[in-house]
């Protein structure tokens, strides 16, 4: 009853929560594609576990995080957001942007942390209002994923409160548990966390279907069959892989710890210790090695088409030969007769 209220106190609440799109209202029951085994992978990378939010605990709520795109305008966003006068917006960083519902249905707060990097985490936040969220930053998105990707590969948490005066902490379980007050910054280092976990999923997800994509080549590679590949898609194919690396390596904080933590013990060691949960530096390095691996089978390709390439062209320079050598003749019989 406390919802109808709000809703009808504020009807651009009410647009805004209660009218999600269609393919968002199920977004927890879809089924994961089934693909074939790949020769180029030692192990197909396992589905990640949704942790739905235990409704029979007492003071447990959920945080649900996606990436969406491989970056956010976050001033634009932040403009957006305060026209739509729903949500107290402040940034937290440079890259990071965190936004706190006006109009509060529970006790809980409802608050959005939008990370630059194309990645948001909603702590507290309906799947009905989860889903127009994600519709309200398609104007926002550069490069922006599928719907079915980014469903497929969001990450749902558990989360419930500190006992008074002890700090932040990870449990076991994998439950977060934060301060009642004061957590704006607890809740923004599990968030980084969670946002850098799900946009590599979205990472692996890719190198997946790139893999796929190019598994007929080691099929015919092994059955000594002729490559159906133009030098053309090879050098696309390669750089897909490039930009692929690029991404994770280079335009990511996956391989350090961001800025923001190095004068903040504290929330670093946090930040560490959830990262460790996801298993961030295991899951890159695995992806780095197939990445070489790929790299490798892409240069065998390129180098492979090459050399067809020069041997067309050595062939066709020996049939002009002959052909002049031909008209050298012809014209010596010509003058030998004549």
């Amino acid at each position: 009853m406390r919802l109808f209220a709000v809703l009808r106190k504020c009807d651009s609440l009410a647009t805004f929560v209660c009218k999600p799109p269609l393919s968002w209202t199920r977004h927890f029951s879809l089924p994961a594609p089934q693909e074939s085994i790949s020769p180029l992978q030692i192990k197909k990378r396992p589905a990640r576990k949704k942790r739905p939010l235990d409704e029979k605990q007492p003071g447990s709520y959920n945080v649900v995080a996606y990436a969406t795109a491989e970056e956010y305008d976050l001033e634009s966003l932040a403009a957006g957001l305060k026209m739509q006068n729903l949500y107290a917006t402040s940034k937290v960083d440079n890259n990071a942007l965190h936004a706190l519902a006006k109009y509060q249905i529970d006790a809980e707060p409802r608050e959005i942390f939008f990370f630059r990097e194309g990645s948001v985490v909603l702590w507290n936040v309906s799947d009905l209002e989860s889903g127009n969220v994600i519709g309200f930053l398609k104007p926002y998105e550069q490069d922006a994923y599928s719907e079915k990707l980014v469903l497929g590969e969001c990450e749902t948490m558990n989360y419930h409160h500190q006992v008074e005066g002890k700090p932040s902490a990870l449990e076991e379980s994998g439950d977060f548990i934060v301060p009642f007050e004061r957590n704006l910054l607890d809740k923004y280092t599990f968030s980084n966390s969670l946002a850098l976990s799900v946009k590599l999923s979205i990472w692996e997800a890719m190198l997946d279907e790139y893999i796929d994509s190019i598994e007929y080549v080691t099929e015919d590679l092994k059955s000594g069959k002729k490559i159906k590949m133009s030098r053309e898609e090879v050098l696309r194919k390669h750089g897909e892989l490039f930009a692929l690396r690029h991404l994770i390596n280079l335009s990511s904080d996956l391989l350090d710890t961001p800025d923001f933590y190095w004068d903040r013990d504290q929330y670093e060691r946090l930040y560490v210790q959830t990262c460790g949960y996801f298993n961030i530096n295991r899951r890159t390095k695995v992806m780095n090695e197939k990445l070489n691996h790929c790299i490798e089978l892409v240069e065998l390709l390129s180098s492979h088409l090459s050399d067809e390439h020069h041997t067309r062209l050595e062939w066709m320079i020996i049939v002009l030969i002959m052909v002049e050598v031909g008209f050298e003749t012809l014209h010596y019989i010509e003058r030998y007769l004549s």
